[in-house]
């Protein structure tokens, strides 16, 4: 399964109003597992960014200037994402921004499929913040790095999110996150871009000699055929 991570930077927050796509960011998943494969690609929106946007993301329309405009990319976006279900945080915002490029670039729109983690947040989470920056701290997604958004770095620290969200139960703290083997703490194995898997070794308590030749006079007391298994513990 093919899956690629999508995430957006713009000069505003409306599509509608005239605002354009500034950085486009992609990570790769193959069969849940990052692959390596990544784009990356800032973009010249031919008009300057609201002042907010800026706060927001810190990108200037100087750093723009001499970077390509989307029709002259939009070949390699489209081949890097062909074939791939997209995962996004806030589909419809992307979305919407993605698709009217294309549409100025004479492109067909991008159909579905589309995983909103967003969505699948709420539902799995009602009532909570489900902001990028609540999941982090919620699946314990190191997001220390991010001072401001970018579209990649989003998008790298949301394809962990969405690895540890549907990957199995969030961590509640009951834990020390070690597995213990004859004295020696040992850290599980991580998931492949997720967060270190906790399990719970078994307790096994072997009976006592005293106890099992208690055990073996109790089944001897049973009469000759009432046991059908050796009543020595050799099996």
């Amino acid at each position: 399964m093919r899956q690629v991570v999508l995430d957006t930077e713009t000069t505003g927050v409306d599509w509608k109003q005239g605002h354009r796509v500034i950085e486009i960011g992609a990570v790769e998943l193959l069969d849940r597992r990052l692959s390596g494969r990544h784009y990356q690609q800032y973009l010249n929106p031919e008009r300057p960014s609201d002042p907010d946007a800026i706060r927001v993301h810190g990108i200037t329309d100087a750093f723009l200037q001499d970077k390509p405009r989307f029709a002259e990319v939009a070949e390699e976006f489209l081949a890097f994402i062909a074939g791939a279900e997209l995962i996004i945080h806030n589909a419809p915002f992307d979305m919407g921004f993605i698709n009217h490029e294309l549409r100025r670039a004479s492109r067909k729109p991008i159909a579905p499929p589309v995983l909103d983690t967003l969505v699948d947040a709420r539902r799995r989470h009602p009532g909570q913040k489900n902001d990028l920056n609540s999941l982090c701290r919620r699946y314990g997604v190191d997001n220390s790095g991010r001072e401001l958004h970018g579209a990649l770095l989003d998008c790298e620290i949301l394809a962990q999110v969405y690895l540890a969200m549907t990957g199995g139960q969030v961590d509640m703290g009951l834990d020390t996150g070690k597995e213990i083997h004859g004295g020696a703490a040992q850290t599980m194995a991580p998931m492949p871009g997720g967060p270190a898997l906790r399990q719970s070794p078994l307790r096994v308590i072997a009976a006592s000699a005293a106890e099992r030749e208690l055990h073996r006079r109790y089944l001897a007391g049973m009469g000759e055929g009432a046991c059908l298994w050796p009543q020595d513990g050799s099996d």
